[in-house]
């Protein structure tokens, strides 16, 4: 009872917001001189949505096999990198402006080259991904490890740690915050770029469930893809917070 009495203080308010947002799309799409066929009811997406979710749930797990991998290796490079960077003051001098550069181009303008150069869709979309979400975690690993208390290398430095011990025990538990800050907006974007190539040239996927079903002007199957993926998204940055909650569990 003591949970749910927290559970109620907590989000109570989050409950009445989205429960004014679903009225406030009942009463639009019930008013006259509405756009019934862009705007269908709710019945209809709801009706959709269960009607469709197995063909939904194939959808899902494409878009996991291209954002997993990409994810996986965004985060190495940005580690790796931002490692490097943060560590070594002559390094980042020479390296800075150089990613800095690149950090600004737009991934989507690197699209059409990625998809001509590369052997298929696959790894094009895996590239984009990663080229899209790789410079949050990046810059956020090189300002957590500037940003280290000197005191805390001076006592590994005391205590003989050095080396890959070193980055294990103290560089990376001491710039985790910083580091992981980023990881959730380039986590974020992940998704941004996943629904990009999908929509681009993908065959399957959420991104492409939604294109498919807008092309064919059947709205109410694109309004259900676009709720569901939405709920997705929610779903894994839930469960990202938890992740990173526990890894911090030592921070207030």
């Amino acid at each position: 009872m003591k949970k749910l009495r927290s559970f109620i203080s907590s989000y109570w308010l989050t409950v009445v917001t989205v429960v004014l947002l679903i009225s406030g799309y009942v009463a639009y799409t019930s008013a006259e001189g509405t756009n019934k066929f862009l705007f269908p009811d709710l019945t209809l997406i709801l009706g959709s949505l269960a009607a469709n979710w197995q063909l939904m749930f194939t959808n899902m797990f494409y878009s996991f096999t291209l954002i997993i991998p990409s994810i996986c290796i965004s985060l190495s490079l940005a580690l790796l990198l931002g490692i490097l960077l943060g560590r070594n003051a002559r390094l980042r001098k020479a390296f800075y402006p150089i990613v800095y550069t690149f950090s600004v181009i737009p991934a989507i303008l690197l699209s059409p080259v990625a998809l001509m150069v590369a052997h298929s869709f696959t790894s094009a979309s895996i590239f984009l991904i990663v080229y899209g979400t790789v410079w949050s975690t990046l810059f956020s690993t090189i300002t957590g490890i500037m940003s280290i208390d000197r005191r805390y290398l001076d006592k590994a430095k005391t205590l003989n740690i050095t080396g890959f011990k070193l980055v294990r025990r103290v560089i990376l538990p001491a710039a985790s915050p910083t580091i992981l800050g980023g990881f959730t907006n380039s986590l974020r974007s992940s998704f941004v770029m996943l629904v990009f190539a999908e929509m681009y040239g993908a065959q399957q996927g959420m991104g492409f469930f939604v294109k498919k079903y807008a092309e064919m002007n059947i709205y109410k199957n694109t309004w259900a893809g676009v709720l569901f993926m939405a709920i997705v998204l929610v779903l894994v940055m839930q469960v990202y917070e938890h992740v990173k909650s526990y890894i911090l569990r030592w921070t207030t």
